[in-house]
This record gives structure tokens, C-alpha cells and sequence, in this order.
């Protein structure tokens, strides 16, 4: 599949780069603190930080790498439980919990990655249930990872490190932005150098990667790692900061599905269809409940209208995957390209 660029190359471009990324940068950190309550934190902003660093990381592996996985939840279980042992056992503190719990993230990610030597597609798909599956068995069978919680449910701790508590709804939000924003920046380096071109390479062609020099396999365990360790802090940023406790349960398999829906939504291969995707499925959901509510008057029960949002949101997966395969990137730049067009006829 052809990649979205997301960076258009060229003074002019760059300019308008610059001062985009600028704007949304101000307004993530100036202008939405001012004005969103905590039931916007807590409800849609932190949810929506968590997925969106999960659907990149994805993308890495998947838009940018070509290869499928269908165990992103497991990854992020993963982060969460091990960023919570490491403060439990080990009393680090957040920051570093986070770096090893991203390593951790990393190591387990590349183990499971290993089929991808090997197999490709729908087999390599199938392949990383294995993860998912063999994740969750863990942490509901040993209860050394929940601290031997009877419910198997956790309380996270609190977000707080060197002096700072940060343990309210806007200080959890300034966390996870801080979070997202540095991983989306290294993200971005990552695929504008040498290796988002051996990604691209080994995507499009494996052979014709070999043939040029490209290290195929140390590319693809890379990726998977890469994209673990982005997951995995995804993970950790999903249970600390938006739902407070861990538990198995919280990683399942829809939760794998739903950040694979991010990444189809939003476009392969892009780091704002990342975000983009992640919108939709935070945003969507609140919608639903605010028009059904509007027009039958709470009629409907919460188990019939979370059967009209699967539905729904299926529909608009398929609609994506005929219609525009590139995702809301795509339909975005296009507006923009006319939008341009009419400006400058006026």
C-alpha cells in the first residue's frame, strides 16, 4: 500500500507544518486546560490520549511495517501490569517504571514476533492470538501479578514522582501529553530516516528489500519491538491515568480489535490517522448516547445501544475499506486540496 505522507516536503510545506503542529501543540496545552472540566479529561481526553499512542504504535508495525497483528491489548497488559510491579516490588519511580515497563513491552513484543521470520498475512494475523490469549491466561492464573488481589482487580498508583503530584484530572492529562508528545516525535523521526525506508521497503517488497541490502528480519523484530514498547506504554497511560485500576479484563480481545479499527479508520501508514482513528472511536460512543437520548428520551437500554454502536461502527469500517482504504487522512487532505483550490480561484 502507497504511504500517506504525512510531512510534505518543500519550504512552503514545511512552513505550514511548523505552524500547524504549533497551533495544536498551544491548544493542548494552553487553551483545552483552561477550559475542559474534569468529566472532558476523564471522559474523552484521557481515553483519547491512550488509544491514539496505542493506534501509533500499531502503525509503526502494521501501516508502516506490513505486518498484522491482532494482539495489541496483550502488549498493553502487559505495560500496565509490569509499570505496576516494578513500583510494587522495586519501589521506582513513575518515569522509570515507565521505561521498564516499555522494555518489558519490548522484549515480550519481539518473542511473539518471531513467527514473522517466517510467516506473513493472515497466518502471521493468527499468529499473534497467541499473544492475546496466552497474556490474559497468565495474569488471571497467577496472582502474583495482581498482588494476589482476590477480584484480580488493581488500584493504580498514584501519578506522582519528584515532588509533583499529578494525581487530578488535569494533572493525569498533562502526564499522558507529555507522554504522547515526546513518543510522537520520536515516532516521526523514526519513519522520516533510514528506518521508516527499511519499513516502507520491507512492506512493499521483502525480496526486492533483501536485494537492495535491506536487513529484512533485524527490520521486521525491530518493528515489533518498537511497537510493543509504544503499546505497552499505551497500556500503562490506559490504567493509570483514565481508569485508575488493572485488571486482565480491561485487555481483551475487543480491545485489540478497537485499536485495529484506530489504525483502518484514521489511514495506514500516517502518524495523524493515528489520532484521527483514535477520535472517532473515543468521541463516537458519547455521540450515540447523547442522540439516542435526544430522540427516544432514554428509551433505549444501555446493552441495545452498545449493539447499535458495534453496528454502526461496522458499517463505517466497511464503508472505509470500499470507499477510501486511506482513511480519514485521506479524505481530510482531499478536503483541504479543494478548500485551497477555492480560496485561490477567490
Amino acid at each position: 500500500m502507497t504511504s500517506v505522507a504525512d510531512f510534505p516536503v518543500g519550504p512552503a510545506p514545511v512552513s505550514r507544518r511548523v505552524l500547524g503542529i504549533g497551533a495544536v501543540l498551544i491548544v493542548a496545552f494552553a487553551v483545552v486546560p483552561a477550559l475542559a472540566s474534569p468529566y472532558v479529561f476523564d471522559a474523552i481526553l484521557l481515553p483519547f490520549l491512550a488509544l491514539s499512542l496505542a493506534g501509533l504504535g500499531l502503525n509503526l508495525l502494521t501501516g508502516y511495517g506490513g505486518q498484522v497483528s491482532l494482539g495489541s491489548a496483550a502488549f498493553m497488559a502487559v505495560g500496565a501490569f509490569a509499570a505496576y510491579n516494578f513500583q510494587l516490588r522495586l519501589g521506582v519511580s513513575l518515569p522509570l517504571a515507565l521505561g521498564l515497563a516499555a522494555a518489558t513491552s519490548a522484549l515480550i513484543g519481539t518473542f511473539f514476533g518471531l513467527p514473522s521470520l517466517r510467516l506473513r498475512g493472515f497466518y502471521l494475523a493468527v499468529s499473534t492470538l497467541a499473544a492475546q490469549f496466552f497474556v490474559q491466561w497468565a495474569l488471571n492464573k497467577f496472582g502474583w501479578f495482581s498482588n494476589d488481589s482476590a477480584s484480580g482487580v488493581i488500584s493504580a498508583p498514584k501519578i506522582a514522582f519528584w515532588g509533583l503530584d499529578l494525581d487530578s484530572s488535569a494533572g493525569r492529562y498533562f502526564f499522558a501529553l507529555i507522554v504522547v508528545t515526546l513518543i510522537t516525535v520520536l515516532v516521526w523521526r523514526l519513519v522520516s530516516g533510514p528506518e521508516g525506508i527499511n519499513l516502507n521497503a520491507v512492506r512493499d517488497d521483502e525480496t526486492a528489500a533483501k536485494v537492495i541490502g535491506v536487513p529484512v528480519l533485524r527490520t521486521k523484530l525491530a518493528a515489533f519491538a518498537i511497537s510493543s514498547a509504544i503499546i505497552g506504554v499505551a497500556g500503562v497511560l490506559w490504567s493509570f491515568a483514565y481508569l485508575r485500576t488493572i485488571e486482565p479484563e480491561g485487555f481483551n480481545l475487543d480491545r485489540s480489535f478497537q485499536i485495529l479499527f484506530i489504525v483502518i479508520i484514521g489511514g495506514l501508514a500516517t502518524i495523524r490517522g493515528a489520532f484521527l482513528g483514535a477520535a472517532l472511536i473515543v468521541v463516537f460512543p458519547l455521540l450515540l448516547a447523547r442522540v439516542s437520548s435526544a430522540l427516544f428520551g432514554g428509551v433505549i437500554d444501555a446493552g441495545v445501544l452498545k449493539l447499535i454502536e458495534q453496528i454502526v461502527l461496522g458499517a463505517i469500517i466497511i464503508l472505509f475499506l470500499i470507499a477510501e482504504p486511506n482513511g480519514l487522512v485521506a479524505i481530510l487532505d482531499r478536503a483541504r486540496a479543494r478548500l485551497g483550490r477555492a480560496l485561490r480561484r477567490d
